[in-house]
């Protein structure tokens, strides 16, 4: 691995990204598919950019992502828990302004199990008293 890039490891619900950034151009992917490619929605793209529009610096890193599990939302929230990280090891000095948006801190709701004796995670079977 050479030194000049940095990783960084980003979860949500299910999803679990790995992140490496470099310096470069702004070059993104996303398993080996342009951001566009993979992240159809433009909100899923909004929320994978935000720590470079938080801390000013898009276009100066190529991103390169592995992401596995979950569903759109939760990938995009994994990338970008990833990214944030990933910069806080280029510059520790980003740290307020991410924090300050809460791109540091793991979003940790996820699906609640069904339980035995229900149909659902909370709904429950109709009660019949007679």
């Amino acid at each position: 691995m050479s030194s000049s890039a940095n990783l960084g490891t980003g979860r949500r619900k299910t999803a679990t990204a790995r992140i490496r950034i470099s310096v470069g151009t702004g070059k993104f992917t996303v398993n080996g598919r342009p951001l566009e490619n993979y992240f159809t929605v433009e909100q899923h793209r909004g929320t994978v950019l935000q720590p470079f529009v938080v801390t000013a610096t898009t276009g100066k890193f190529d991103v390169a992502a592995n992401v596995a599990g979950g569903g759109p939302s939760g990938q995009a929230g994994a990338v970008r828990h990833g990214i944030a990280r990933a910069l806080l090891t280029v510059d520790p000095n980003f740290r307020p302004l991410l924090k300050a948006d809460g791109l540091l801190t793991r979003d940790s709701r996820m699906r609640e199990r069904k339980k035995y004796g229900q149909p659902g995670a909370r709904k429950r079977f109709q009660f019949s008293k007679r």
